[in-house]
């Protein structure tokens, strides 16, 4: 297959952030709306209720809500997620999980998701002989699905979009996104970028001046196309037929 991005585009960049944290809406959301460039937001609910009215304007704009199921279950080796750890986890309360998550998202922001991103990056239920993936559900419910701390570019003629994979982009300056830029020019890949936090300073924390330059980069270099992960996948899917 000859696989080609639309309007001669040579790559595609998403960026997209997880949880609905605070920041996203203070400074993550405007930022981006200086660029008229739009974001995917894989949403937590406590958060989201939080600053439900700012969502709902994100919606208005443009940016994309996708699924990070109810509660965010991911393995039992972090103390947070001890109470729903992925080891305790069936596919039929996974399954169950994406589909309320997708209903509560249409019931309070009226859209429905058609992107997912993985909790941690975790994509097992069970343990041991009984460990199973939940991938499967994913492809069942969503047209992709977004990993976490991997470490390329996903490849659109072969990328299976129930696991994209998703690249950290916490704490990294732009020199250092930079060649994973070019990289994706010349191989016609799309990176997709996944973050927390939007600001100055911390650990989960796209730095600001990086989300900043990133949207400067792609706005000046029209073979880029930044969008969303529903638009991009999209695109592959119908592409690959």
């Amino acid at each position: 297959m000859s696989f080609q991005w639309p309007d001669g585009k040579k790559a595609a960049i998403t960026v997209s952030f997880d949880d609905a944290r605070l920041s996203q809406i203070d400074v993550g959301i405007p930022l981006l709306n200086e660029y008229d460039v739009k974001g995917t937001f894989y949403v937590s609910f406590g958060a989201l209720e939080k600053r439900l009215e700012g969502w709902k304007a994100a919606v208005v704009a443009g940016h994309e809500i996708g699924n990070h199921t109810v509660n965010h279950p991911c393995s039992g080796n972090f103390a947070f997620a001890r109470s729903r750890a992925n080891e305790d986890y069936t596919l039929d309360r996974m399954e169950s999980e994406l589909i309320d998550a997708n209903a509560k998202i249409e019931e309070v922001l009226g859209v429905i998701p058609t992107t997912f991103a993985y909790p941690c990056g975790q994509k097992f239920v069970g343990r041991g002989e009984n460990v199973k993936s939940y991938v499967p559900l994913v492809a069942k419910h969503f047209d992709c699905g977004r990993g976490f701390k991997d470490e390329s570019e996903n490849c659109p003629e072969v990328v299976d979009l129930a696991q994209a994979m998703g690249i950290d982009f916490d704490r990294a300056t732009f020199a250092e996104l930079l060649p994973q830029i070019k990289r994706a020019e010349e191989q016609g890949g799309w990176l997709f970028y996944a973050g927390h936090e939007v600001g100055d300073d911390g650990r989960q924390m796209v730095q600001s001046d990086t989300l900043r330059k990133l949207c400067e980069y792609c706005g000046e270099h029209s073979e880029i196309w930044l969008d969303t992960a529903a638009k991009v996948s999209a695109w592959i899917k119908e592409q690959q037929g």
